[in-house]
C-alpha cells in the first residue's frame, strides 16, 4: 500500500510539473508552416535556444529529455519536429 501511495505522489508531482510545460502535443499540433516567430513563441512560450545564419533560424524549445525544435525562413516556419512529446495517460485504477 505505502509503495502505491509513492507511486501516485511521485506520478502526481511529475504531471504537475509537465502541466506547467507549453510542450504538449496539443501544442505541437498548433504550429504550421507559414506561421511567425512571433505567433510560435506565443504557443510555446520563450525558446530555450536559437541561432541564425542569414535568413534562416533554428530554435529549440525544451531540453534533452523533450524538445520542440522550429527551423524558420524569413521569419516563418519552414519545417518542425519534437522529440518525445507525447500524451501520457495515468492509469489510477486499483489493481489487487
Amino acid at each position: 500500500m505505502a509503495l502505491r501511495v509513492g507511486l501516485l505522489a511521485a506520478a502526481l508531482a511529475g504531471f504537475a510539473a509537465a502541466g506547467c510545460s507549453k510542450l504538449t502535443p496539443e501544442n505541437y499540433a498548433k504550429l504550421k508552416p507559414g506561421l511567425s516567430y512571433e505567433e510560435v513563441k506565443t504557443i510555446l512560450g520563450d525558446p530555450a535556444r536559437c541561432d541564425d545564419l542569414m535568413a534562416f533560424k533554428s530554435c529549440r524549445w525544451g531540453d534533452d529529455s523533450r524538445s520542440i525544435t522550429v527551423r524558420f525562413a524569413g521569419d516563418q516556419i519552414l519545417l518542425y519536429s519534437a522529440e518525445n512529446v507525447r500524451r501520457v495517460v495515468l492509469d489510477l485504477t486499483s489493481r489487487t
